[in-house]
């Protein structure tokens, strides 16, 4: 498994948007050209191209640009090549992708609080006390928010599962905070038989 963070966003203009466009393919371009803002073209071509770099690096054989094919809950996948797990996720703060020969979720949050009503949508009640006795609530549930998304993203269902329950499943879930740039990811892998 390869993972690279990306968190240098003041790299984020308009003229490195420019740059990336002929790196990625033409419907990875299409995707990211119908965002409106800056941030949001440089966030799609950024994480293509370094899943691309992680991808060369791991797979040379496998010729760039790359494809997409997507599932019934728009998962994206190489339709060529099964054997390769990957996902990629995004926030104002950084920019994480990975790379692997199985099942794999990523994720990555700014920190932020929560209000009462997202808590107890999303968060059981040990999950709610973890939050309010941690030193600082924001990161705590940060940190849980990525572990569930990332949980999340390598089941390949969007949303569509009890949120409370997330982490209580089979999958390992490793997560790093960046106290300095203000955001936590973590990834999610299925663990071997």
């Amino acid at each position: 498994m390869e993972i690279e963070i990306f968190d240098d966003m003041e790299q984020c203009t308009a003229d490195e948007v420019g740059r990336m466009l002929p790196l990625v393919s033409e419907q990875r371009r299409e995707q990211a050209l119908k965002f409106r803002f800056t941030f949001s073209q440089y966030a799609c071509l950024k994480a293509a191209v370094m899943l691309q770099g992680i991808i060369a690096r791991m797979r040379p054989d496998i010729p760039l640009p790359l494809t997409f094919n997507f599932n019934e809950h728009e998962k994206p996948f190489l339709a060529d090549h099964p054997e390769l797990f990957f996902n990629i996720s995004h926030c104002k703060n950084g920019i994480a992708a990975v790379v692997a020969d199985h099942p794999v979720g990523i994720d990555i949050e700014c920190f932020h609080d929560a209000e009462h009503g997202l808590l107890e949508k999303t968060m059981n009640p040990e999950e709610r006390q973890q939050i309010a006795s941690s030193a600082d609530p924001a990161v705590e549930f940060t940190r849980l928010w990525t572990r569930k998304e990332a949980v999340l993203k390598l089941r390949g269902t969007g949303i569509t599962d009890n949120l409370s329950t997330v982490l209580s499943g089979p999958e390992q879930v490793e997560t790093t905070v960046n106290p300095t740039k203000h955001y936590a990811w973590s990834v999610a892998v299925r663990p071997k038989n």
